[in-house]
């Protein structure tokens, strides 16, 4: 596997497809760049997500988080991005990606998404 920054996010298949549950991650070196003036934006993301067939292989998505480092983006079109393409990738049953970006100009900005299969319900 490269050790390169990659937009191609890996998955594996789910070992217990029949259960719901939960797999959290923690993601603490977030980095793009703010496309109004250049300056680096720093993030911890937040990933929950609950797999259907498959799940999210980490070194892929360790890479694919790194290729955001040279990019402009806004914090909501980038948290939005992310999310779209983990779904793309793991068609989940449900995921959440909190983004919670670093103080700039004495403004923290946390940006929350979400997405839920259809027709998934959520067992109590």
């Amino acid at each position: 596997m490269s050790t390169r920054p990659s937009k191609r996010l890996q998955t594996f298949v789910n070992p217990s497809p029949r259960r719901d549950y939960r797999i959290r991650m923690e993601i603490a070196e977030f980095t793009c760049l703010c496309p109004m003036t250049g300056q680096p934006d720093f993030a911890t993301l937040s990933l929950e997500y609950i797999p259907d067939r498959l799940c999210v292989e980490l070194k892929s998505l360790k890479l694919y988080v790194w290729s955001f480092r040279d990019q402009g983006a806004f914090h909501e079109a980038v948290t939005n991005r992310i999310l779209e393409d983990l779904v793309k990738a793991a068609s989940p049953r449900f995921m959440r990606l909190t983004a919670k970006f670093n103080v700039r100009g004495g403004i923290y900005t946390s940006i929350v998404v979400e997405h839920r299969k259809r027709g998934w319900k959520a067992r109590d």
